[in-house]
């Protein structure tokens, strides 16, 4: 084999994983984010008496929790790697090999 080859292989191999570590640390602040506990500690008299405001949940407002938007990206990531990995296969099966004599 082409010595050229394989360093162009390993580059594009190692291209694709620095790619999907990068979108891996893009994404790991917005996951690991945290917001204070939903209804507040020890609630004040009138939250008792009258009952607790009314609450939106995900699936009203139409936000996107962090850890889908994770998963959705490291799914990309593993997509794009297997497609290319079978371009790559299907584009090698393709090439003709020149005949040798002996």
């Amino acid at each position: 084999m082409n010595p050229i080859r394989t360093i162009r292989r390993l580059a594009c191999m190692l291209t694709g994983l620095t790619a999907a570590l990068a979108a891996a640390v893009a994404a790991a602040p917005a996951a690991l984010a945290a917001t204070g506990p939903y209804p507040p500690p020890g609630p004040p008299a009138e939250v008792i008496r009258i009952g607790p405001a009314a609450h939106t949940f995900n699936g009203v407002t139409g936000d996107m929790t962090s850890w889908q938007i994770t998963l959705i990206a490291l799914g990309a990531a593993i997509a794009g790697a297997v497609v290319g990995v079978l371009v790559d296969r299907a584009r090698a099966a393709r090439r003709h090999r020149p005949a040798t004599t002996t």
